[in-house]
């Protein structure tokens, strides 16, 4: 009797839907139930209970079933619903008759195959574990991660087959305490697959299995983020990693300082800062590949010279900062030692053999500083001290450096200022004809006078104005200024010469001959009566260019003389190649003359040399009647010095000279 009324009741749902596992529906605006299916107008609302539509309405994402007792049209129904959420405000699925199992294990299975192909087509790693480990599920993106397919890796051990043999008992111990847990977790770990370790994020859960025996298996769903770490760990190596030398670069480093200041590392230890002293040269000789080649392999070299613990960066340029693992001071001086030795030797590079030579300051934590800033500014200060002493040499800092670079930022503000405000003039020093005693030439010496300092030495200004470029605007302003008066003088009926100071820094100005040629026309002086001092420096940096302009400027008129000869490293050879007027015997071989008989020799050969190139000669620091005596008597042909005057004024030349009734005097300055 029983199963006439269930044959009954699913003929009913026949009759009234056409099918006998009709659509339902439920919104969450109303507990009408409506159950739709094929035959016309078969669509028939039911309505449901407040404690029914709730137990629909708990229904997820997932396929469920939910059992319900209705009605229609009066007549009892027993119903199994079949669905899932499929939107914010509606639940639906289809409905069978209670006795139906054939829809209601169709409808299922249809849910259950649509799950699993979601989870094998999903854009993530899934795989399924019982608490043994073996695998259970394996989907797509496993197989192509790992190279294998999951027919082939079912019923095995995930752990033998995937972990690293050091990593795998670790692994075991951790899912099983998972397994106990029973808590979600996240876990990122390194898998063996085909083509290489992959890197893995896991997330991982205790699921109870449905059916059968009842189980727990660990679901794993993951993301490879092999690509992603190995792009973060290259951003980090870009962020930290000198790219030309390998070495750690300024903010590396930075880092490292300040992990040595905390509270935790309190031990002392040493900076070196480090900045060659011959690289701008090769750089713009030999260009910028050669360039990078000096700096790897002065990077090369640096690391030879330091111990295991010591660390050196590449803060940019040709500068270089070293942190040397050792409390002791003289360790740390030992280490700038041997750097210093080592920088003295030649690097081979391809295109040529280089000596680079460096200046290195040294900063002691906490003696010189207890800060990053403190620390790396008092060793940079060091530094230039080193250089400013000499080069190719080390300084340890104390406080008495800070007063120099308070003078260099003096310097930096005022001298900007200083050419504008007209605070710079000529001073003017007379050179004396040996065979005549008459004065036929002076040397034009620029002084600066500032308003609240007062007179400021050249040696105080004249270097930093080289360091800084400034030179090239002083330089300019020394040009107007010596052929403005030289043009005056001619005016007067005077052909006075004025010879100016150039350094090599200022032969390198592309635009020196043409400021000088502007200068010269302007006032009237053609041919030049404004003559040229260079050092012998200014042969030694490049001597070509050397050789180019000074044979320019003599087409001008220029007389080019060589200053304080005999202090640096010209030779014979390049004094008969340099189209050179005059010799300038530096002072240092002055001093003594009279007395000293190895000074003698000297002086003697230099004139002799002189005199065989057709050279004059002129004698500086000339301070007594016995020096002047015996440099007549062995032909040198001109004497400066306070012998016969110091530097002075322009008012006090013009009287110093009585220039009314000497119009014939040549003045070189």
């Amino acid at each position: 009797m029983k199963n006439s009324q269930e044959d009954i009741q699913q003929t009913q749902l026949f009759t009234h839907f056409g099918t006998a596992s009709p659509l339902w529906s439920l919104t969450s605006d109303s507990d009408a139930l409506a159950l739709s299916g094929t035959a016309p107008a078969a669509t028939i609302s039911i309505e449901l209970n407040p404690a029914q539509a709730h137990e629909i309405r708990q229904m997820t994402g997932v396929t469920s079933s939910v059992v319900l007792s209705t009605a229609i049209f009066g007549e009892p129904l027993r119903l199994h619903l079949i669905g899932h959420k499929v939107d914010a405000w509606m639940w639906s699925g289809t409905a069978a008759h209670y006795s139906d199992t054939d829809s209601v294990a169709k409808d299922l299975g249809s849910s259950l195959t649509f799950a699993e192909q979601v989870v094998s087509e999903v854009n993530s790693l899934v795989v399924i574990l019982d608490e043994a480990g073996r695998i259970k599920r394996f989907n797509r993106l496993c197989e192509e991660v790992t190279g294998l397919r999951e027919e082939d890796v079912i019923g095995k051990n995930a752990f033998d087959m995937f972990v690293n043999e050091k990593e795998r008992e670790d692994s075991r111990s951790g899912v099983g305490s998972f397994f106990e847990n029973g808590r979600t977790f996240e876990t990122v770990r390194p898998i063996n697959t085909k083509t290489g370790v992959r890197t893995i994020h896991w997330r991982n859960t205790i699921m109870q299995s449905g059916v059968g025996a009842q189980e727990r298996f660990l679901v794993c769903s993951g993301i490879d983020v092999t690509d992603e770490r190995e792009a973060k760990a290259r951003l980090i190596e870009l962020a930290n990693r000198d790219m030309l030398t390998g070495l750690p670069n300024r903010h590396a480093i930075e880092e490292h300082i300040s992990q040595l200041l905390q509270p935790e590392n309190p031990g002392p230890f040493g900076l070196i800062f480090l900045d060659l002293d011959n690289f701008k040269k090769v750089n713009d000789h030999y260009g910028h590949i050669t360039g990078d080649e000096l700096i790897r392999e002065v990077a090369s070299a640096l690391r030879e010279c330091l111990g295991q613990n010591d660390t050196v960066a590449r803060l940019g340029g040709d500068e270089f900062l070293i942190v040397v693992a050792s409390p002791s001071l003289h360790a740390i001086e030992n280490t700038a030692h041997r750097i210093l030795e080592r920088m003295q030797q030649p690097i081979k590079l391809t295109r040529a053999e280089v000596y680079s030579g460096c200046s290195i300051g040294i900063a002691m934590y906490p003696a010189h500083g207890k800060t990053l800033v403190d620390l790396i500014r008092n060793a940079d200060t060091a530094m230039y001290v080193a250089k400013d002493e000499g080069r190719r040499t080390y300084r340890v800092f104390d406080d008495s450096m800070n007063s120099k670079i308070s003078e260099y930022i003096w310097l930096d503000s005022n001298m900007r200022s200083a050419i504008d405000e007209q605070q710079f003039e000529m001073y003017y020093q007379p050179k004396v004809s040996l065979v005549t005693g008459k004065i036929e030439s002076v040397e034009a010496l620029i002084r600066w006078n500032h308003p609240t300092r007062g007179l400021v030495p050249p040696n105080e200004f004249i270097s930093y104005a080289e360091e800084s470029g400034m030179i090239v605007q002083l330089g300019r302003w020394i040009i107007d200024s010596a052929a403005r008066q030289a043009g005056i003088w001619k005016k007067q009926g005077l052909n006075l010469r004025i010879a100016i100071n150039v350094s090599a820094r200022q032969l390198r100005v592309p635009t020196l001959l043409d400021d000088f040629t502007q200068a010269i026309l302007s006032n009237g002086l053609t041919p030049s009566l404004i003559d040229l001092e260079l050092t012998e420096s200014c042969l030694i940096d490049d001597e070509r260019l050397a050789q180019h302009l000074i044979r320019m400027f003599r087409e001008l008129g220029v007389q080019v003389h060589m200053d304080d000869f005999g202090t640096g490293y010209s030779s014979l050879s390049q004094l008969a190649r340099l189209p050179l007027d005059v010799l300038k015997l530096d002072g240092s071989f002055i001093k003594s003359i009279h007395t000293d008989v190895k000074s003698q020799a000297l002086v003697r050969s230099m004139v002799a040399v002189a005199h065989e190139l057709n050279l004059k000669i002129v004698a500086e620091c000339v301070e007594t009647k016995e020096q002047a005596d015996f440099l007549r008597e062995i032909g040198v042909d001109y004497a400066q010095g306070y012998l016969y005057a110091k530097p002075m004024k322009l008012e006090d030349l013009e009287t110093f000279m009585n220039i009314s009734s000497n119009k014939v005097l040549r003045l070189v300055g």
